[in-house]
């Protein structure tokens, strides 16, 4: 079973989200998977969208050219922070580059068989989001990129192509800032994959998890006994 296969069935096993709210006593972030309709938008549990102007159920709206005879799919992670206007651009709104024009004469009514098919342009495959991902306000994700578990997305960044688990990207095009923490932590991190155990275990950890940072990596060596 490939990496892909293996991460989207994890998120489709999960149970399902019963509450559309995380926080009863406010109704501007929802869980994603509470709200979406398309099967091919897979969210893993705990995810949210944060969007007190068109509100948070409006998450589908910001996932554009999503065409199902593409056949490329959003997929998301668990525990992933979703910050207001983030755009999810997909495969549909590919040009094609490898003829003499990128003008798509083909959805023209007046042009229709004179062109290549649509589903010729590009497809650069699925756009996958790992866990425990922050992104910020107004950031834009091209088709088929793949954002590790972990990292963060600056406000009004365009990410044009993959972030490695735990960078920080800003700018546009996105550029590594900085890592979150140093080669050892990240390795203990992705060796725990605390966002995959169990939500009782998950709750245990949650001190550990938001504690002191240089007292957290000592427990985390300790508790996977480095």
């Amino acid at each position: 079973m490939s990496v892909l296969l293996f991460f989207c069935y994890h998120i489709v096993m999960e149970k399902e989200m019963k509450p559309i709210y995380p926080n009863s006593q406010f109704k501007t972030f929802c869980y994603i998977k509470s709200v979406i309709t398309r099967p091919n938008i897979i969210v893993g549990d705990y995810s949210y969208y944060d969007d007190s102007e068109d509100g948070p159920e409006s998450f589908e709206k910001h996932v554009t050219h999503h065409y199902d005879f593409m056949g490329d799919k959003l997929i998301i992670g668990k525990f992933v922070a979703i910050a207001r206007g983030v755009e999810f651009i997909m495969n549909g709104a590919n040009h094609m580059l490898d003829c003499l024009t990128t003008y798509p004469f083909e959805i023209i009514d007046e042009f229709k068989g004179l062109s290549r098919p649509f589903g010729d342009r590009g497809n650069r495959g699925d756009t996958v989001v790992g866990n425990d991902v922050w992104i910020g306000q107004h950031a834009t994700i091209l088709p088929g990129v793949h954002i590790g578990d972990g990292a963060v997305i600056g406000a009004n960044t365009v990410v044009a192509k993959d972030v490695p688990p735990y960078a920080v990207v800003v700018g546009n095009p996105a550029v590594i800032k900085k890592y979150r923490f140093d080669k050892e932590t990240i390795d203990l991190l992705l060796e725990l994959k605390w966002w995959d155990k169990d939500i009782e275990e998950i709750k245990k950890l949650i001190p550990l998890l938001t504690g002191d940072l240089e007292q957290s990596k000592k427990e985390l060596r300790a508790l996977l006994k480095k």
